[in-house]
């Protein structure tokens, strides 16, 4: 019955370190896969940026395209603040509403 203990224990022993050595090498190379990819994402997106910079360059943009933004900036932050006056309104009500229940 010993030998039968011992032989299993060693299995056993024998077949955790082989998981913890794959799990460790699984955990190392997925390390170094995002090191790479970490290290050629940098090495792309400079130089995407920088051509998109060197085209737009000689274009000007044209008074009216200008105009029209910050019209559209204003329109949208109007827009915000009616939303916002309108959310707080509602928001007062339901509060007088639900102070009158606990009042009950």
């Amino acid at each position: 019955m010993d030998d039968d203990k011992r032989i299993t224990e060693q299995a056993m022993d024998t077949i955790t370190t082989a998981v913890e050595a794959t799990k460790d090498a699984a955990v190392t190379a997925v390390k170094q896969v995002r090191k790479a990819a970490k290290k050629a994402a940098k090495k792309v997106a400079p130089k995407k940026a920088s051509r998109k910079k060197a085209k737009k360059a000689p274009k000007k943009t044209s008074k009216a395209t200008k105009k029209t933004s910050k019209k559209a900036a204003k329109k949208s932050s109007k827009k915000a603040a009616k939303k916002t006056a309108k959310k707080a309104t509602k928001k007062a009500a339901k509060s007088k509403k639900k102070a009158t229940k606990a009042k009950r």
